[in-house]
């Protein structure tokens, strides 16, 4: 059947089998390989990051499967699986602090691996109790303390006694316990924290305030909101005219658009528009940041702010998204906030806050009508900006967002 040629290959049916069972060996080698997982390398303004564990030992994981996260001051970095497997050791406690190259986990690579923890928990699933065992709800009974239990000391800082607080004995036989959780503070908020009180610290902050009538950018949203929507495949909101109102008038107040450069002692002017947009997450604060908001229509400004929100809900946000920044909004009203002094996010000079639109009696040509009505406060560093500059800031805003005709004739 074989040529010598081809037969001479194999000298015997047992050389055959032994290289048959070296490429197996081989294979099953590279399967159950246990690879060292190290921290991913952070941006340039960032050294180091306390690492969340979402997986333990034990657990199988595919491909690209995060495996951790790393909080740092300014976001997270997810750490994904290079490959399925098994985890077979942390080399870092839940909340301790890496460095950018240390070791995080070791992994050991391979489809039979990964495999092998569903199987174990087969039988678990397997013992689910069926319908008819599912024992019928009854009104819970408070369990009575055992002799132990009783025997246990409580301190008065921890119990109270019911009977001092409703005159029935026969029924406050037992003390209510007090507890108390203490949680970490994350790194994002540890830096939250600090630079407010930098800010504090730093600005002679002054707040001042104003009221814009909302009825004509309701009007124009309602008007437009479905060929808004229909041709750019996104909803027309009011941050847009927000943003790009503050745009204006920074451009026509630029001592509100600088900052003071605390090294040089000198004033920093700019010629461009960032505007800082702050959007809570269950982390914390993060302002990512709309870049040459001057050039930009309601359109752009509309899907960018949508862009970067994915990203924020996300855990997605990277530090170049939030770098820089010229000023900063801040848009309470979501959550229902009617009156507020935002905080200048440094080295910022000013800040916007908005409010939500509340339905209020205002005096209109002589005669008391019921208008949606928003108030708006910009807090700004009064050593930089005067108070006359401040407020003919805050009345261009004011005069844009009223109606956006404004921006049309470029007044």
């Amino acid at each position: 059947m074989f040529s010598s040629s081809v037969c001479s290959r194999f000298e015997s049916p047992s050389s055959v089998g032994v290289f048959h069972i070296r490429y197996f060996k081989t294979s099953a080698a590279h399967r159950d390989e246990v690879v060292t997982v190290n921290t991913p390398p952070f941006s340039e303004s960032i050294t180091e990051g306390d690492v969340r564990w979402e997986k333990a030992v034990g657990d199988s994981v595919k491909e690209d499967e995060v495996v951790c996260e790393i909080e740092t001051d300014k976001t997270s970095l997810q750490v994904p699986s290079p490959a399925s497997g098994v985890i077979t050791e942390l080399l870092v406690p839940d909340g301790g602090r890496v460095e950018a190259g240390n070791p995080l986990f070791k992994l050991k690579k391979g489809a039979a691996a990964a495999a092998s923890a569903p199987v174990a928990e087969a039988p678990a699933a397997a013992a689910a109790p069926t319908p008819a065992a599912i024992p019928v709800a009854m009104p819970a009974v408070p369990p009575v303390p055992t002799q132990a239990a009783q025997a246990k000391p409580v301190s008065n800082q921890e119990k109270w006694s019911c009977c001092d607080l409703i005159e029935m004995p026969d029924r406050c036989s037992q003390p209510i316990v007090l507890l108390s959780v203490q949680v970490k503070m994350n790194r994002m908020r540890l830096r939250i924290a600090q630079r407010l009180k930098e800010a504090q610290q730093t600005c002679a902050m002054l707040t001042t305030f104003n009221e814009i009538d909302m009825s004509n950018i309701q009007e124009m949203r309602k008007l437009h909101k479905d060929a808004f929507l229909k041709r750019h495949n996104i909803k027309l909101g009011f941050m847009s005219a927000f943003v790009k109102a503050s745009a204006h008038a920074l451009m026509d107040q630029p001592s509100v658009n600088g900052v003071i450069d605390d090294t040089t002692k000198e004033i920093v002017y700019r010629d461009y528009v960032d505007i800082s947009v702050a959007v809570a997450t269950p982390k914390g604060l993060v302002v990512p940041v709309i870049r040459n908001v001057e050039t930009m229509n309601f359109a752009d400004i509309e899907k960018t702010i949508n862009g970067l929100g994915e990203k924020a809900r996300n855990n997605l946000l990277a530090v170049e998204d939030m770098d820089g920044g010229t000023f900063t909004i801040s848009n309470g009203g979501v959550f229902g906030s009617m009156f507020g002094t935002p905080i200048i996010n440094p080295p910022q000079s000013a800040i916007l806050g908005m409010h939500g639109i509340f339905d209020r009696p205002v005096a209109i040509g002589g005669k008391v009508e019921i208008r949606p009505m928003m108030y708006v406060a910009l807090t700004y560093d009064h050593r930089l900006v005067d108070g006359r500059e401040a407020v003919t800031f805050l009345r261009k805003i004011k005069s844009v967002v009223e109606d956006p005709r404004v921006l049309l004739l470029d007044m």
